[in-house]
């Protein structure tokens, strides 16, 4: 039995999150709490595998809680967060902070339709009650990179000294926010090459990942828009909703969100998706980086790559992932060139772009 605690400031909402998970019966709601500061008195108590965690609660909130359960207890944390500027905000922060997942409300802090969520959030609190949460995941990333230099590499097919265009691409997922630190953070502010991102993300979370990642990182991180020119030592995150293509024209590189084209693999933005625009770009060289995550997106895009460009692929290793499933499929392919924990991934990108 998987021993749950839910934590919300509504009783509303603790009632429907019970009987939601309590539908499965592998899993066992052991307690509610009504905010942060009854919950930690009752963790001790009820020794639950998995905690679900409202964001916006009085007295003591979703991200104070968590931090202090982070700090003390290696219990999964799921966030359960509204879709407002607010708690979308929090929510990436807790998911920086050590959250290893959140379940969006469809329609607010007290939502009558969060059975619509019931499939999703049965599932993440399987996946969490398995998580074995590294010792790394409990500390704060540095809030600089490291002073580590990029160049691009030469075409040594041209003539002369020509310079190759070159791209860094990343895809993660459950674990992905913190881990996206851990990397984006420590790469070098004259970065001589884009970043492209696509973390599995409902609308309105995105942008708030963006800005976190960039009040944290020398980079300049941004959510992507359709159409603009990707520039180097600038990082663009797929928003949510929309697969992020990059297309050539002439010797620009531009972004293309596809809102029409289905989720593949249950996910829109899609790994894969990114993977295989990249791959038409003959002249292009590429860096893709998989790191933790559920499932398999990502495989069947590198597979592209590296058939049809020259690609270095990196993958996060499970030493490290919160959830060793995108990671494992790539490196099932054999054809991942580097698999480093997480902390080795920014050096290892860097090392790449010599």
């Amino acid at each position: 039995m998987i021993n749950v605690l839910i934590v919300d400031d509504s009783a509303f909402m603790r009632k429907v999150l019970s009987d939601l998970l309590s539908s499965d019966p592998s899993i066992k709601v052991v307690g509610t709490a009504r905010n942060g500061a009854d919950a930690l008195d009752k963790v001790p108590k009820l020794k639950p595998d998995v905690i679900t965690l409202d964001v916006e609660m009085p007295i003591m909130d979703g991200l104070q809680t968590l931090k202090v359960i982070v700090d003390q207890y290696a219990i999964p944390v799921i966030m359960v967060s509204s879709v407002t500027k607010a708690g979308t905000t929090q929510t990436i922060e807790a998911m920086q902070s050590g959250a290893i997942d959140f379940i969006s409300k469809p329609s607010g802090s007290i939502s009558l339709d969060i059975h619509k969520v019931q499939d999703e959030l049965i599932q993440k609190v399987k996946v969490a009650s398995k998580v074995k949460i590294p010792k790394e995941f409990k500390e704060l990333p540095p809030t600089s990179p490291k002073p580590l230099v990029a160049k691009y590499l030469l075409d040594d097919k041209k003539k002369g000294e020509s310079i190759r265009k070159k791209i860094i691409t990343i895809g993660t997922s459950t674990g992905g926010p913190k881990a996206l630190v851990e990397v984006i953070s420590k790469l070098p502010k004259d970065l001589n090459a884009p970043v492209v991102v696509v973390q599995h993300m409902p609308k309105g979370f995105t942008k708030s990942l963006a800005e976190r990642l960039n009040k944290l990182s020398e980079l300049n991180v941004k959510e992507a828009v359709h159409g603009e020119i990707i520039h180097d030592g600038w990082v663009y995150v797929a928003p949510g909703g929309s697969h992020l293509k990059i297309e050539q024209q002439k010797e620009e590189l531009i972004v293309s969100l596809d809102d029409d084209t289905p989720p593949t693999r249950g996910h829109r933005p899609s790994v894969d998706e990114m993977y295989f625009s990249l791959s038409k770009l003959k002249e292009v060289e590429k860096i893709a980086v998989i790191m933790t995550g559920m499932g398999t997106d990502g495989t069947n895009g590198l597979l592209s790559l590296k058939n049809d460009s020259r690609t270095i692929a990196i993958a996060e290793s499970e030493a490290s992932c919160i959830v060793y499933g995108m990671p494992r499929s790539a490196i099932a392919t054999r054809q991942v060139d580097d698999i480093v924990p997480v902390k080795e991934i920014a050096s290892r990108i860097v090392h790449h772009l010599k």
